[in-house]
């Protein structure tokens, strides 16, 4: 078979609702060249499996219990033919006819680019709530950036916050360069495995882009309890990669739940977004402070 100019990696686990959507989507792009279809699904039961088994190229399937996100990913990525390999989560549908093509024109145009990430659109149910934090995401703005670092020197010169602003990198919709993922693949980790991957190639000479261009639809109404236990496992990994801690004090928590209760009432007056309002920097806070003790046990 001809290699296709562009492999999909779509990590899948229950996901009927959303998938046809996102694969309907795929077929419907304008794109200058062959595309391939590679699914990495965790034994779903609601008709995620079969429906793949129709549509995709590839299809994988894992125990639910050894998923790791970047270990995971690497299943797909090593199926993958093509050269630029696009990370898709099943709930990102492309937004326009035109999203695979920016996104694999923005690799293709610089061998020095290690990945491109596109630009995500709240739906259309989207709460305000929702909508303000999401529209505050690099993810979210239409302004083109390219991310470089002279050498390691110079990433361990900047501050935490800026170390990490140099690395954001998103795998709800990227692209990355296979033949660089072959040099350095996604490392096992619960959590933020395109953080680490992009503070890795960027440490190695590479370049990121975000390309605002493509972009999908892509967001989510979760509850408050799972946005606590989400929260405190991404601040402890962004300290562990950025040495970076939002909320480092208890006072420092108890101004930012004052400021997010606020903020929140003016926005959606709901048990869920006053929930939220604590759930959020304590998670930050709690994350912090547990990576912060561990470092130093």
């Amino acid at each position: 078979m001809a290699r296709p100019r562009a492999s999909i990696v779509l990590v899948t686990r229950d996901g009927a609702a959303t998938l046809p959507a996102v694969l309907d989507a795929i077929t419907g792009q304008r794109f200058d060249g062959a595309i391939e279809v590679v699914a990495v699904d965790s034994s779903s039961t609601d008709g995620t499996r079969e429906l793949l088994r129709q549509r995709a190229d590839c299809l994988v399937s894992i125990d639910p219990g050894s998923f790791d996100h970047g270990l995971t990913r690497n299943l797909g990525v090593e199926r993958a033919r093509a050269e630029a390999v696009v990370l898709l989560v099943q709930d990102a549908v492309p937004a326009s006819d035109t999203w695979l093509q920016r996104l694999v024109d923005g690799l293709e145009a610089d061998p020095s680019v290690a990945g491109t990430f596109a630009r995500q659109i709240p739906s259309d149910e989207a709460g305000a709530l929702t909508r303000h934090y999401a529209e505050r995401w690099l993810a979210a703005s239409t302004a083109p950036r390219t991310s470089q670092l002279a050498d390691r020197d110079a990433f361990e010169c900047l501050d935490p916050f800026a170390r990490f602003d140099c690395c954001v990198f998103d795998n709800v919709c990227s692209c990355i360069r296979r033949s660089v993922w072959l040099r350095h693949p996604f490392a096992a980790t619960p959590f933020a495995e395109d953080l680490e991957w992009a503070r890795t190639v960027l440490m190695h000479g590479y370049k990121i882009c975000y390309v605002p261009e493509a972009a999908v639809i892509h967001s989510h109404e979760r509850s408050a309890a799972y946005e606590l236990a989400r929260t405190r496992l991404l601040h402890r990994r962004l300290y562990d990669l950025f040495g970076m801690r939002t909320i480092p004090t208890l006072p420092h928590l108890g101004r930012a739940v004052a400021s997010s209760l606020a903020l929140h009432v003016s926005l959606e007056r709901s048990p869920r977004a006053l929930a939220l309002a604590i759930a959020w920097p304590l998670g930050q806070y709690l994350g912090g402070r547990d990576a912060a003790k561990a470092a130093t046990q």
